[in-house]
Order: C-alpha cells, then sequence, then structure tokens
C-alpha cells in the first residue's frame, strides 16, 4: 500500500476527546495526579469541557460534559492512553501522586504494558499506562 498522501497531509494539531460525567475529577487525576497542565477550558451549549496536556505540545486531551450528563465508562480494560517517560523517577513520583489522589496501580489487561509500565484507572475507567521506556 502506497502512503504517499501521508507525506503531503499537513496536520497541525491533534486533539483526543470523550465525554465524562465527572469532568472536575477528571482535571483533579490528569493534572494534579499526572501532572499535565490545563491548557483551556470552555462553555456553551450546554456543555462544558476542558483542554488538557503539555503546554508546548501540539497535541492534547479534551474532556466534555453535558449539563443533561455525559457518562462515558471505558469500553474495555484495554482502552489506553500511554505515555512514555524513560525517567523511572518521574513514573515513580506520579505513582505516589495519584495514590495520594485515591487512585492506585491496577494489573493490565495485557501483560505487554506490564514488563515495563504501570497502569492506572482514570475516575471513569479509562486507563492510563506509564510506560518506563522512549517509546518508538
Amino acid at each position: 500500500m502506497n502512503n504517499d498522501w501521508s507525506e503531503n497531509m499537513h496536520v497541525t494539531q491533534v486533539r483526543v476527546a470523550r465525554p465524562t460525567d465527572q469532568l472536575r475529577q477528571v482535571e483533579r487525576f490528569y493534572c494534579e495526579g499526572l501532572g499535565l497542565t490545563k491548557i483551556g477550558s470552555f462553555t456553551g451549549r450546554g456543555y462544558e469541557g476542558l483542554l488538557i496536556g503539555l503546554p508546548t505540545a501540539t497535541y492534547h486531551l479534551e474532556f466534555t460534559q453535558h449539563k443533561d450528563g455525559s457518562p462515558c465508562p471505558a469500553p474495555t480494560k484495554d482502552n489506553l492512553i500511554v505515555f512514555y517517560i524513560p525517567n523511572q523517577q518521574q513514573i515513580d513520583t506520579i505513582i505516589k501522586r495519584l495514590g495520594e489522589l485515591g487512585y492506585n496501580t491496577v494489573p493490565p489487561e495485557n501483560p505487554y504494558w506490564e514488563k515495563a509500565g504501570k497502569t492506572i484507572e482514570d475516575p471513569d475507567g479509562w486507563r492510563v499506562v506509564l510506560m518506563h521506556t522512549a517509546g518508538i
């Protein structure tokens, strides 16, 4: 398969978005616990939301909550956001902070993530993996 189109595709930003009905807890988990930054927020048309990420990155997470509720339990235990962090001390610090907020590590569904990673569920049950490698 020829992927020439991807060489010409200009993407300026990537956003992964999902609803929640626990917006404040999600903000606490990802900002206070994981250590990401709230880079924006919005309200309108019955929604409120927040953008979370790294201030200098062109990718971020968006969480939205509708005034009538926006439940979004994870469909499986293998729906993951993976952070590749080569510094073990940073991972240990994050794990400690999340533990103090009441979020402890859980065994991963896929044993691959166990060999160099730690898995934690966010308030909606979506899983975050802190992988002790430099990534791909």
